[in-house]
């Protein structure tokens, strides 16, 4: 593709574009580096300087390096030869396709790059958010197959809503292909007018303009200082804790949180949405004897008094931690009648005692679980008691 390229460069050196004079050039094409579109025919010629002594019948063509058929040719003068293109399809690289002329030797005489696309489409889906309120960034998509095969100028145009000026986003340097960053004079509680052109040597097209108040679109950057610790001997529990995202500590609002966590070898997340606003929470249900890995994130809420929603972070970075080992499955081997009786009976507790958290308290909600934690150590003693009974009866 290099190659390609420096092969346009040179032509562009060398032969000005419209330029048909032979005076300096032994060979000239017209026209030079057209733009067309897809599924257009084109005439070019060959004019080859009369001092040259090279008749027009003994040149040939190449298009990407590859000979054309003489059926494509026609001789106008001796010292002009046409080959006509029909149905151009698009072109391989935005650097353009190389249309050469050569002398009956292979030897280049002159050449032109063929620029063959579509003029753009409305683009569509744009997307605007604001993190911290430090900045506005919108991303969109081109429209229709998204693709022109020519270069096209994607340009992010915004004004406030009633008295500003019209300006163009300079920052592109955003990780996203079709994204602007807005860093420079923002504007809080006034409303945007935003859209997106795009352009290129066949037409342009615009998205429709949406308006938004930066205040609306917030996102932070994750929470911090998240940790998961055990619950103390409670097999099947971890605690949450985190800190509000830094930036947004001195900004008048509340949060909402959601939780994922999965276990160490899945990639399924199971999310947990009732958090709420709280910075803590109670994972409960798990496996005993497990590493699990756990994420936060958080959604601003009110920033400012915003009446809307804000837009969800980013996940934390995971945190890893592990319930302890099941005292049960720890404990000696037991008859295996019994064994089985006492699991049921603890199954059957358990799922009664869940089956009223789940009523009176689903997820992660502010109820203490003080009262939860004990009947969950009695149980355990209990368990544990029963076993030894068992093992004492059978020795």
């Amino acid at each position: 593709m290099k190659g390609v390229l420096d092969i346009c460069l040179v032509f562009l050196m060398l032969h000005t574009p419209g330029v048909l004079s032979l005076s300096t050039h032994v060979a000239v094409i017209y026209p030079q580096d057209p733009v067309l579109r897809m599924g257009s025919t084109l005439t070019a010629s060959c004019w080859v300087h009369p001092d040259l002594g090279v008749h027009a019948s003994s040149l040939f063509w190449t298009l990407n390096g590859q000979p054309l058929p003489g059926s494509m040719y026609r001789v106008l003068s001796p010292t002009n030869l046409s080959v006509t293109l029909a149905g151009l399809n698009a072109s391989r690289q935005t650097s353009g396709d190389n249309l050469v002329c050569h002398n009956h030797k292979g030897h280049i005489l002159a050449g032109s790059c063929l620029y063959v696309g579509m003029p753009p489409e409305k683009p569509v889906n744009m997307t605007c958010w604001s993190r911290n309120t430090k900045d506005l960034t919108c991303s969109w998509a081109p429209g229709g197959k998204g693709e022109t095969n020519i270069s096209t100028q994607y340009t992010l145009k915004y004004k406030l809503r009633w008295y500003g000026k019209e300006k163009e986003c300079e920052d592109y340097t955003h990780t996203q292909p079709y994204s602007c960053s807005i860093t420079r004079d923002l504007h809080l509680f006034t409303p945007y007018e935003i859209w997106v052109e795009a352009s290129n040597q066949l037409g342009r097209a615009a998205s429709d303009v949406i308006t938004l108040d930066i205040l609306d679109v917030v996102t932070t950057d994750p929470p911090s200082g998240v940790s998961v610790s055990r619950v103390g001997q409670l097999e099947d529990q971890l605690s949450v804790r985190w800190e509000a995202p830094p930036a947004l500590k001195d900004f008048l609002f509340q949060a909402k949180y959601q939780i994922r966590y999965r276990l160490e070898d899945s990639q399924d997340w199971k999310v947990m949405d009732d958090v709420g606003n709280q910075t803590s929470c109670r994972l409960a249900g798990l496996r005993p004897g497990t590493v699990y890995f756990v994420q936060v994130r958080c959604n601003p809420v009110g920033i400012y008094g915003s009446r809307k929603a804000g837009i969800w972070s980013e996940w934390s970075h995971p945190t890893a931690a592990s319930t302890p080992h099941s005292e049960r499955l720890m404990s000696g081997s037991c008859d295996s009648k019994s064994s089985g009786d006492s699991n049921s009976t603890l199954r059957r507790e358990l799922k009664q005692f869940f089956g009223w958290v789940r009523k009176h308290a689903y997820g992660c909600s502010s109820m203490s679980m003080k009262l939860y934690d004990q009947w969950r150590v009695l149980m355990q003693k209990s368990h544990k008691t029963r076993n030894q009974v068992l093992q004492g009866d059978k020795s």
